[in-house]
């Protein structure tokens, strides 16, 4: 895993995020964060903008919450918050020229967001079982470092293969198993009557995390979309591909996060649903 350092020529970065709570849902569980980091603190992003990583680091995360009554939006806005408590002092900590392995710096963080969802679940009983997914990419010149747990989802397109979509996290559940050693078709994962059962969350009830985590090198004209399983639940990969790499006049007019957005609510839209879409410029 590599270290802060990083030898690649800093690029500009395109975001834009949207969140919706469906059709059925009465409430929305679902959040999503931007966070933009220099040697003093962070910056909290507005659902849509750009900046460069020669100035700043960029963090985008989405995560799922889940729980009786509201105890599952308080999971996954705990989650979030997590983050920025968490990563500022990491990255301050290379800002003085000490290197620290991404890998670490996920792995504690998944560990203490865990071990606050698990102590409120323990000690309340409105919040017994919160949990939340958790799926995070950090931004530096030339490196996408990335941190996942649960069935959220963070997809590659990659510029040199625009005909090209890949999921490079993978379903925290026996269903996603099925699906990724070809068990089962995409379209059985999608109607499966236990797809959302999840075998690894924040919180929960789960004994324990063990995030997957990794890197891509990134160059011009690649784009990366973290999303909660609403999104996917109405849209098959390849509507997904067509939305952000060719998107017809109608859907060109919206921003990339509300084209997924509004494709959902016209298919499937029974579940909370959130997409925050990263292009590099």
């Amino acid at each position: 895993m590599s270290s802060f350092v990083s030898s690649r020529v800093p690029q500009e970065l395109r975001w834009s995020g949207q969140t919706d709570r469906g059709k059925v849902r009465q409430n929305n569980e679902d959040t999503f964060l931007g966070l933009a980091l220099d040697a003093r603190e962070a910056h909290y992003l507005g659902k849509v903008g750009s900046a460069t990583t020669a100035e700043v680091d960029l963090v985008f995360a989405v995560s799922d919450g889940m729980g009786g009554s509201h105890s599952g939006e308080f999971a996954s806005r705990i989650t979030l918050d997590k983050i920025g408590q968490l990563i500022v002092p990491s990255f301050k900590h290379s800002a003085m020229g000490l290197s620290t392995p991404f890998a670490d710096i996920f792995t504690q963080l998944f560990n203490e967001i865990h071990r606050a969802l698990s102590y409120l679940g323990g000690s309340y009983e409105e919040c017994a079982g919160m949990g939340a997914t958790l799926s995070i990419c950090w931004f530096t010149p030339g490196w996408m470092y990335y941190g996942h747990v649960g069935d959220s989802r963070i997809y590659y397109l990659p510029a040199q293969e625009k005909g090209k979509i890949q999921q490079i996290t993978e379903d925290d559940t026996h269903v996603g198993w099925l699906l990724r050693n070809g068990k089962i078709s995409e379209h059985e994962a999608r109607v499966h009557p236990r797809r959302t059962v999840l075998q690894k969350a924040l919180g929960g009830g789960h004994h324990y995390v063990d995030p997957q985590i990794g890197a891509v090198a990134c160059e011009s004209g690649d784009i990366f979309l973290l999303c909660t399983d609403g999104i996917v639940d109405g849209l098959y990969n390849d509507r997904i591909l067509q939305l952000l790499r060719t998107p017809d006049i109608n859907e060109a007019a919206l921003d990339p996060a509300r084209r997924l957005i509004a494709a959902s609510l016209q298919s499937a839209a029974r579940d909370n649903m959130t997409a925050m879409v990263v292009e590099v410029g």
